[in-house]
Formats: C-alpha cells, sequence, structure tokens
C-alpha cells in the first residue's frame, strides 16, 4: 500500500485556509486539511496550499475530484461524446474507447486533482498531493475551494 492509501482512515481536524488574488479581478480560497497543527505550520504545507491556490486561478476547475460530477452530468458529457463518435461510423468497441478518451480529456480539465501542474506539466495535482502526502507522513485532504472572477 502506498502511504497515501495507509492513512487514508485517518482524521483530518487541522489546516489552513489559503487566499490567492490576481491583479484584483480573480480571487481564489482553498481549504487544505490535515491532521495535526504541527503540519498545517510547515512551509511545505502552506506552499502546497497556495500552489493549489494559484492553479485553482490559472485553470478554473469546477470540481476537486470526477467522484463530485453528479451522475445526471456525468452521463451527459458520455452522451455528448458517443454521440460524436457515433457520427464518425466507427465500430462499437472503439467508439467505446473514444467515449473514455474523451471523459479523461473532460477531468483533466474540471477537476483539480486530474489537472496538469502549471509548473510541471509532466506533474499532475494528484501528483503533487501524493508527494506533500509522503513528505509529512500524514493524510492530506483538499476539502473545498471556491474561484472568483470579476466578469466587467
Amino acid at each position: 500500500l502506498s502511504k497515501s492509501e495507509k492513512r487514508a482512515g485517518k482524521e483530518t481536524a487541522n489546516g489552513l485556509i489559503d487566499s490567492y488574488l490576481h491583479n484584483g479581478r480573480v480571487g481564489v480560497l482553498v481549504e487544505v486539511l490535515c491532521e495535526t497543527d504541527f503540519v498545517a505550520k510547515k512551509a511545505d504545507f502552506k506552499n502546497f496550499a497556495h500552489e493549489l491556490s494559484l492553479q485553482i486561478a490559472a485553470t478554473n476547475p469546477k470540481y476537486i475530484s470526477s467522484d463530485e460530477i453528479s451522475s445526471e452530468d456525468l452521463k451527459k458529457e458520455k452522451e455528448i461524446y458517443a454521440a460524436e463518435a457515433k457520427s464518425s461510423s466507427k465500430p462499437q468497441n472503439v467508439i467505446e474507447k473514444i467515449v473514455a478518451g474523451k471523459l479523461e480529456i473532460y477531468f483533466s480539465e474540471v477537476c483539480l486533482l486530474s489537472q496538469q501542474y502549471f509548473r510541471e506539466p509532466k506533474k499532475k495535482i494528484s501528483d503533487l498531493l501524493n508527494e506533500i502526502v509522503i513528505k509529512t507522513g500524514e493524510k492530506i485532504v483538499i476539502s473545498r475551494f471556491v474561484r472568483f472572477e470579476l466578469n466587467c
């Protein structure tokens, strides 16, 4: 088992809320939880939370993970991709692979953990999360976030 999987049952009752404001036009708040206040005060943990704020400001994800996408929304996306694929007259098994591939692309656009990290595109945000879990030895959870943008 990975370190993250071993810590999965632990309670995350500490953490912090990080904020980022970009040119007074885009604002982000992100809540990141951990097991102890000792880790919550560490520079590595604070930096991780701030990097999440920057990522959210830059990429505007809608969800933390694909688990948060409602079954109705997921069904709609699948139907859209299936209709597109069927119009290409491909066999059913190819259509299923096309739909699965398009869903992965969709997740990478709207789910924070599936996104490429803007500083290192070869890494995903889930990789960053795993790195900080290994570094701190604690369960860390991205609890929630909100992004505001002026539409003037």
